[in-house]
């Protein structure tokens, strides 16, 4: 019999990372609420940037899971232009995941300001130029709104497979407890 869900260790990554990118969304979303120069607010785009490498630390590690570990089957199984667009965002979500924290990176390194890990320092990517560090960070402004809409679509997907298509999409990365309490009924997954 074919595994019906992720393991273990691909749902608590799934699940920290959401935590991890609501996370660095909050903390870069709420700094404004503190004036510039402030102790709450440098702490705010601090947490921003370790966060934010910590979730392109993460991702090498889900990398390799889903690398090492077979997808479970989804249960009727979608059409082909489904599995293409889920193949298509689940790209474009790893892309994300590598691209945001790099160019945050490359934003502090540029703008000559320290990269912050948890109390750490990260090495600089490039030597200071400021010009081309207001640039970086408009560009990793509008990598950050477009992984909003990219974040939503994803979760919005996942919703309507479980409650419109009443497959086991939802259900392979839910927790053993949520995956039988959300179960849909036999008759409804076309058993």
């Amino acid at each position: 019999m074919k595994n019906e869900t992720y393991n273990r260790g691909s749902i608590v990554l799934h699940w920290l990372m959401l935590l991890l990118f609501v996370l660095t969304y909050a903390t870069i979303e709420l700094r404004v609420i503190f004036d510039r120069g402030t102790p709450p607010r440098d702490l705010m785009k601090s947490l921003h940037f370790s966060i934010g490498m910590l979730i392109f630390a993460l991702v090498w590690v889900r990398l390799l899971v889903r690398t090492l570990t077979p997808a479970p089957a989804i249960v009727p199984a979608p059409p082909a232009w489904q599995r293409w667009a889920a193949t298509s965002v689940h790209a474009l979500l790893y892309a994300f995941m590598i691209v945001q924290p790099l160019m945050g990176w490359l934003v502090l390194s540029a703008a000559g300001k320290p990269v912050p890990f948890f109390g750490l320092v990260l090495p600089p990517l490039m030597a200071p130029d400021k010009p081309f560090a207001g640039t970086l960070e408009e560009v990793h402004q509008t990598i950050g709104t477009f992984g909003y809409f990219l974040i939503g679509a994803h979760a919005l997907a996942a919703l309507v497979h479980h409650y419109v298509l009443k497959d086991n999409t939802l259900r392979r990365m839910l927790p053993a407890g949520r995956r039988r309490a959300g179960a849909a009924p036999a008759d409804a997954r076309g058993a």
